[in-house]
């Protein structure tokens, strides 16, 4: 049973709505189709596909959440945990760099050795850090 690729990463997230807005305004994704579960959350869709399941929690009310995705370490709800970071292949960097420029979020670039690739990395409103690769062709 090989891989194909990857479905979707999940983000457990205290900043819903500043996270929806990022990933809609900065990286160009879609709110999109989700289930009707018992806590907040958004579907943020590339093409038809739901590539970032943002989960909303409440601090206030857990209950929908717990009964779903087990329990929730309150100090483990921001940063990119055991995960290094969530990479994505792009085209046009000067339109991301533009987009990040204006709405003055942090980033950095970087030309890896030896192949013909850009990256740029940025972190979400939750400390997730992000890759983005633009490779030449």
């Amino acid at each position: 049973m090989p891989l194909a690729n990857i479905d979707h990463t999940s983000i457990r997230t205290l900043k819903l709505e500043d996270s929806r807005e990022f990933y809609e305004s900065v990286l160009g994704m879609t709110v999109g189709d989700r289930p009707d579960f018992d806590f907040p959350g958004y579907w943020l869709y590339l093409n038809d596909h739901a590539v970032i399941h943002l989960v909303g929690i409440d601090p206030n009310n857990l209950d929908g959440l717990t009964d779903y995705l087990g329990e929730i370490n309150m100090d483990e709800v921001s940063g990119s945990g055991a995960v290094d970071h969530i990479a994505f292949v792009a085209t046009d960097p000067k339109e991301l760099i533009k987009t990040l420029n204006t709405m003055n979020i942090d980033f950095f670039e970087r030309h890896v050795p030896n192949m013909d690739l850009f990256q740029i990395f940025v972190k979400d409103p939750n400390g997730v850090t992000l890759e983005i690769n633009y490779w030449k062709t």
